[in-house]
């Protein structure tokens, strides 16, 4: 086996200071929930007694020093690109030549959200694999995520600056002349334009969903619908779902394009608020059947929360997806596909299409109008998993990224 060579940088654990600890705790136990009359269903959206429950349990019950650990057996490090604070975890590769990997998360995500795939990732041969497989797994906090801040003056930051910042991490900072790169969530609109910009300095790409670099574009783009109604004659089911998916996005999107620092300061202010926000979209966007806690412990919750909260990040988190539409995407190239980038992609059936099933969901993109856009290479689709996909079907993600970039490296 080839030995590593160093790493240029130094690790900066993870460390929370003491005060922002008792600050939170001072906070949860003023917590002052509202009359919720009538919403045992949901329909209203997060329910009190869950919340209540995940209150007070995150004030005397929760282990902050716990899960800091454990996200501490990682390496951690801080850099500035371009000017932006930028943290990223790190796992070496274990095999004769691992393969330098970025991975990009999404929102609500944390770098976290990657914390089940990196092991089988970095050191396949531990997991049943083949060393000759292995990535230098980097994971960094998207800029105004988590550690990744506080942000600079510039208050323009969206995915696809995200992207050139994540090129000068990896070519620069870390001085890999070609690399590999796959991301979920808005970090599939990051590493989708890292593979339309800088597709000559990746080994490919792997992406959750395929979805148009200008999804953000538009007056409308808050509206997924772009206003149109709902066709009438669908099939009851198909409407059915139909609705569904936009009671499930529409909300966070409007919020988040509209008014993203309107909503920041109550958020930033309140913790409970700040969870009932974030639990929202982890129930509805993850495969739970109905229970979150069989996708999210309690602990797995208030540990991506506590990542927001103690870096008062939510705001900065949110402000992205207005940014994204402010300053919209336009080309490097007019060439086609657009990510000329090897592309492999994974759909979930939780986000399967009004009237798609799993098993048509691969023909259903190739059908569309997004499949042009890409230069794909390994289309698979999955009867389970929702939208965090690298954290509830995690041996299904490291497989399809695995056959993406077989040959490619």
């Amino acid at each position: 086996m080839t030995p590593a060579r160093p790493f240029p940088l130094e690790a900066a654990p993870i460390h929370v200071p003491d005060e922002v600890l008792a600050d939170l705790r001072r906070r949860l136990a003023l917590t002052r929930l509202p009359d919720d009359v009538g919403n045992d269903d949901r329909y209203y959206g997060v329910d009190r007694g869950y919340l209540q429950e995940l209150v007070g349990y995150w004030r005397t019950g929760y282990d902050w020093r716990a899960a800091e650990a454990a996200i501490n057996a990682y390496e951690h490090y801080r850099v500035e690109v371009e000017g932006v604070p930028v943290h990223f975890m790190r796992k070496a590769g274990v095999g004769p030549n691992p393969t330098p990997l970025i991975l990009s998360h999404g929102w609500p995500w944390t770098f976290w959200h990657w914390s089940k795939v990196i092991g089988p990732l970095a050191d396949p041969g531990a997991h049943g694999g083949d060393p000759a497989e292995a990535f230098d797994v980097i994971v960094p906090s998207l800029p105004g995520f988590g550690f990744s801040t506080p942000l600079p003056d510039n208050p323009d930051m969206n995915f696809w600056k995200i992207a050139d910042l994540w090129h000068t991490l990896m070519t620069r900072t870390l001085g890999h002349a070609k690399y590999a790169a796959a991301g979920c969530d808005v970090g599939a609109l990051i590493t989708g334009q890292l593979g339309h910009k800088y597709a000559g300095e990746l080994h490919a790409v792997h992406i959750g969903s395929g979805l148009k670099l200008t999804l953000f574009n538009g007056d409308r783009a808050w509206d997924l619908s772009g206003g149109r109604p709902i066709p009438e004659g669908l099939p009851a089911d198909v409407h059915a779902r139909v609705v569904e998916l936009d009671r499930r996005f529409a909300v966070h999107l409007a919020a988040h394009m509209l008014a993203p620092s309107t909503l920041a300061h109550g958020l930033s202010d309140s913790p409970a608020g700040m969870l009932a926000w974030l639990l929202e979209r982890w129930m509805k966007w993850s495969d739970n059947g109905g229970d979150i806690e069989t996708v999210f412990t309690k602990d797995d919750l208030l540990t991506h929360a506590m990542i927001f909260w103690v870096t008062n990040s939510i705001g900065t988190s949110i402000r992205t997806y207005a940014n994204n539409n402010r300053y919209p995407w336009t080309p490097s190239h007019d060439r086609w596909p657009v990510v000329e980038a090897p592309t492999g992609i994974t759909f979930v059936g939780h986000e399967n299409p009004p009237g798609v099933t799993t098993g048509q969901r691969v023909q259903n993109f190739l059908d569309g109008d997004r499949a042009a856009w890409y230069n794909h290479v390994n289309l698979t689709a999955h009867d389970h998993g929702g939208h965090f996909i690298p954290w509830e079907i995690p041996g299904e993600w490291v497989a399809d990224l695995r056959r993406t970039f077989h040959g490619r490296r």
